[in-house]
């Protein structure tokens, strides 16, 4: 990202994706005069213009592109340059009907959407390097062109296919994977249901099976990894393109907790991280909120902490959910500088101007279908002024002491058929540790297990079913050296081919808990279990109201053994566990580390205060405390960190009813006015504070 800022001038990206192919030639000045006027300095350019650059196979027509380009140069906007191969014309599916998708049932999808190929299919392979090719040696040194973006969303809507071509690659896949049918035969179970394989031509992807059984779960799970593989092969052989003729940045827009890609294998392949972020009405104000917020720190850790851009959002309403309501006043302000202040070096929309027509003409853009007599229009140039304003703080990192550990893995495997209970949900636990911490003031990051956790003093498991040997080991290391892990029931259960780790659960965290579970019992929908809560948790009141116990829910289990370091916070207090333990602790003795590491095990699904108590207690008894030193935090508030070498900028949200006291001196960047303690931000408002850090002596 630092190379795209310099390019910028220092400043952060402001602007979104532009499409004048949509409109008449006449319209384009007034589209760069009105950028200028909203302070737009980034524009993505060309992401679905394939059937217009290439009318004909290998008959290319770039003069359009050209003055567009030229246009914006002289209107001092950057252009973030598309290959275009997001979408291939109807010429290419009709010529090459084996390119197009087919679905788990065998059907054949058609054309007349968009990413309408197989990942698979060496005729859109061929075609889209050829086009980049062409792209990339026209326009490498275009003054105007200061990044590239390859494809768009890729999987948003082929992340899987099933014909003949993609089984054949499977197959390919697997005998990289593998090497011989024995080593498959064993990672698959097959002596199971007499799956047995003697010919890697009797392998197929896991179609729709006979009628009411399931599929091979290590074969499905496999199927997840070679589909997200694919699709970055694609993106590997087009940005390599790239990459051999211009020496700018590469990139790809990632859609954050998508399923079917695994972006911590495809964050290592880019050049700079890129994210879209889409309100979702159905979670509510509050939910969309934390969502946001979630999904932001998600796409920094993906970055490695260092700055990443936001792709697409809107300013508006979307066109694509059930109900589409419109932002309310300031909403989108306080949207988009949220993902700033955890860790964005722009703010990008989809789209610059309305369309009046296709499938995305009902969704909101920077210049609406109103004009520039709207309030839309009038938020959109205060949001550019603002976004200038902050330009110091281009560069500067989002840091935080506290990760969650995630993997893509182990989210396709816990989905998977046959499970003990359809209520375990892996992202629907994440994003409720994650809330929590939200909710009282702590920044969080995302981590994959196997990776460098020295970073952080508390990291947290909520839901990892699959657990590989190295990620067991590595968050043992961890809490052996002073760190503190949290880990949620039904985690460490399979190996990386989904095989039950035997000798008792939680399998892969056993010795480090100190516990081993004998037997589950996932509970029906809507019962409860009493709970008997240790006073050394002290978690607050009682969350059912002042005498009532707290309750578990959805999952108890039989912790059969419990090692005598091991101190017992919650218990069950009804139910056939009644007296068994529900959430343990374990303090490690020091031992390489300098301090000691603790290991906590959460056995239920906790109640909303009860679960808080417990994530709270544990980072601070780690030493980690909130971004502000506040009495209570309250309920809409939110603030993020980032610094740099000088200076710390302390973002704050009030997205609640009631002024909010910030506790923080400095300058508020987006006013230029003095900001002293005690000094309270407004209902709807947002300040940056920036102080100067204080070098050490």
């Amino acid at each position: 990202m630092a190379k795209v800022t310099e390019r910028l001038g220092g400043a952060l990206a402001f602007g979104g994706d532009y499409n004048p192919e949509q409109w008449p030639e006449s319209v384009w000045p007034e589209d760069v005069s009105l950028m200028q006027e909203a302070g737009v300095n980034l524009v993505s350019v060309g992401i679905f213009s394939w059937a217009l650059l290439e009318p004909a196979p290998g008959q290319y027509d770039f003069g359009w592109l050209d003055r567009i380009l030229d246009l914006l140069h002289a209107g001092g906007i950057a252009v973030d340059l598309a290959n275009a191969s997001a979408t291939p014309p109807p010429w290419l599916s009709h010529r090459h009907p084996e390119s197009m998708l087919v679905d788990v049932d065998g059907v054949t999808r058609n054309y007349g959407g968009r990413q309408a190929f197989c990942p698979s299919s060496a005729a859109y392979r061929d075609a889209a390097a050829a086009l980049t090719t062409a792209i990339v040696d026209r326009y490498a040194a275009h003054p105007a062109v200061v990044m590239w973006h390859v494809h768009n969303e890729y999987g948003n809507h082929n992340w899987s296919c099933y014909c003949q071509v993609s089984a054949e690659a499977f197959r390919k896949w697997l005998q990289r994977r593998y090497s011989t049918l024995d080593e498959l035969n064993s990672a698959w179970g097959t002596t199971f249901w007499s799956q047995h394989y003697y010919d890697w031509a009797e392998v197929l992807p896991p179609r729709t099976p006979a009628y009411q059984t399931f599929a091979n779960p290590t074969q499905q799970l496999d199927f997840s990894r070679f589909s997200s593989d694919e699709l970055l092969d694609c993106y590997r052989a087009e940005a390599q393109i790239v990459r051999d003729r211009s020496g700018l940045p590469v990139t790809t827009n990632f859609m954050q907790f998508w399923k079917p890609m695994d972006y911590w294998r495809w964050s290592q392949e880019m050049d700079l991280i890129s994210n879209d972020h889409y309100r979702f009405a159905a979670l509510g104000p509050d939910g969309a909120t934390h969502d946001l917020a979630m999904a932001a720190d998600l796409v920094r850790s993906l970055a490695d902490d260092a700055p990443w851009l936001l792709m697409e959002h809107s300013t508006s309403a979307v066109n694509w959910q059930p109900r589409n309501p419109a932002k309310a006043p300031g909403q989108m302000r306080r949207d988009s500088l949220s993902h700033v202040a955890r860790g964005a070096d722009g703010a990008l929309f989809f789209q610059w101007r309305a369309s009046r027509a296709g499938a995305e003409k009902y969704h909101s853009a920077m210049l609406p279908h109103a004009g520039t007599d709207s309030r839309r229009w009038r938020e959109v140039c205060d949001l550019g002024a603002d976004i200038a304003a902050l330009a110091d703080v281009a560069g500067s990192r989002t840091r935080s002491r506290i990760a969650i550990a995630f993997d893509w893995h182990s989210w396709w495997g816990v989905e998977l058929d046959s499970h003990p209970s359809v209520d375990v949900d892996q992202m629907e636990r994440v994003r409720r540790w994650h809330r929590l911490l939200w909710q009282n003031g702590y920044t969080c990051d995302f981590v994959h297990p196997d990776r460098d956790l020295s970073r952080y003093q508390v990291v947290l498991v909520p839901a990892l079913y699959l657990c590989t040997d190295d990620a067991a080991a590595n968050l043992a290391s961890f809490a052996e050296n002073g760190g503190t892990v949290v880990v949620g029931y039904f985690s460490g259960i399979v190996d990386v081919d989904d095989h039950i780790r035997l000798g008792g659960y939680p399998g892969a965290f056993t010795d480090l808990l100190g516990i081993r579970t004998e037997e589950f019992s996932p509970m029906l929908a809507g019962d409860v279990v009493p709970l008997t809560v240790s006073p050394d948790l002290d978690y607050g009141p009682p969350e059912s109201g002042e005498g009532d116990p707290p309750v578990g829910s959805t999952w108890s289990e039989l912790i059969g053994r419990v090692e005598p370091d091991v101190e017992v916070l919650v218990s069950f207090a009804g139910g056939q566990w009644a007296g068994e333990p529900a959430v343990t602790r374990r303090v490690l003795a020091a031992g390489r580390g300098s301090v000691p590491g603790s290991a906590w095990y959460v056995g239920t699904e906790l109640g909303t205060d009860l679960l808080a108590g417990l994530l709270v207690k544990a980072c601070a008894a780690a030493g980690v405390q909130p971004v502000l030193d506040m009495e209570s935090w309250p309920a809409g508030f939110d603030a993020v960190v980032r610094e740099d070498e000088h200076t710390s900028y302390l973002f704050a949200f009030n997205h609640g009813s009631e002024a909010v006291p910030l506790v923080c001196e400095g300058t508020d960047l987006l006013t230029g006015k003095p900001w002293d303690t005690g000094t309270s931000l407004p209902p709807g408002q947002v300040a940056v504070v920036a102080t100067p850090l204080v070098a050490a002596p």
